[in-house]
């Protein structure tokens, strides 16, 4: 670990623990033609990254006592292209459900749709306007478990309909969780999505709201895609869309869950204006 003063994003020898074997194995598969080892430790490139996902701060802004935004930008494209993020994160997924007493992959999952604004440097090509939320930007979707843990992700323009993105998600899940047999949806997804379940042999259910409720009413098993949503917008990189390519957006959600799940398994949660204030320093508390 590096002897600079750390940062609450900082990963801790527990969490680094469970992320450091796909890295270590990455670095094996990967070395050098002249034998270098590199100028940067694995363990801090990984830091830079969870550092601008938490704080959302532009590459050219991380802070100087983090390696260069150049050496981190090669890592976070390279881990997006060849799949190491996700790998990283499947693992800690499947150690979460394990943990509590489920198989690794899921029966059922919840698929919901986000649309978020896009940054200035967004390529217009693959952005578009959510008519019904009046957002211009991108539209994140997500199929999550039971557990709320994310099963797939996808990015579409904003304007793309749910029935792109349930559909596309579909497909992710096939792929990524083919033991899926059922998955719930709201109304906002079509007859197109259930058939297209059909063909992937999963039974797509559009939960109906009940007409009597009025504003935000919290649906049985559903609600977990809601918290989900609600957690990562905790990393300010992904409270507005700032990738000039959507795959980039999907790393960015695959970082957050890699977060979440590591605090999840050591049993540590991440400070927050809501942590109770040390009374010695008139500072947040560490939670346990």
């Amino acid at each position: 670990m590096s002897d600079r003063k750390p940062y609450k994003s900082d990963l801790s020898d527990e969490r680094w623990a469970l992320v450091e074997p796909v890295i270590a194995a990455w670095k094996a598969r990967h070395p050098s033609v002249s034998g270098h080892q590199g100028n940067y430790a694995m363990r801090e490139i990984v830091n830079a990254i969870l550092y601008q996902s938490r704080t959302g701060c532009q590459w050219d802004y991380l802070p100087h006592d983090l390696p260069p935004p150049g050496a981190v930008k090669y890592y976070f494209y390279t881990w997006r292209n060849d799949g190491t993020d996700r790998t990283i994160h499947e693992l800690l997924r499947c150690s979460v459900r394990e943990r509590a007493g489920r198989l690794e992959d899921p029966s059922l999952v919840v698929l919901d749709t986000q649309s978020v604004h896009a940054a200035v440097n967004v390529p217009a090509a693959t952005t578009g306007r959510d008519a019904a939320k009046k957002v211009p930007g991108r539209k994140r979707g997500l199929a999550v478990d039971v557990l709320g843990l994310v099963i797939a992700v996808v990015v579409l323009a904003a304007s793309a309909h749910d029935n792109d993105a349930g559909t596309a998600l579909l497909d992710e899940v096939a792929v990524r969780a083919p033991s899926v047999t059922k998955a719930l949806v709201d109304q906002g997804f079509k007859r197109t999505v259930v058939e297209h379940g059909r063909t992937l042999g999963v039974d797509v259910e559009i939960v109906e709201r009940n007409p009597r409720q009025t504003g935000f009413a919290p649906q049985p098993i559903r609600w977990r895609v809601e918290q989900t949503n609600g957690t990562l917008i905790l990393h300010r990189r992904l409270v507005r869309d700032y990738e000039s390519h959507p795959a980039s957006s999907v790393s960015r959600v695959h970082w957050a869950e890699t977060d979440r799940m590591a605090r999840r398994l050591t049993g540590t949660t991440a400070t927050s204006w809501r942590t109770p204030a040390d009374p010695a320093h008139g500072e947040p508390a560490h939670a346990a």
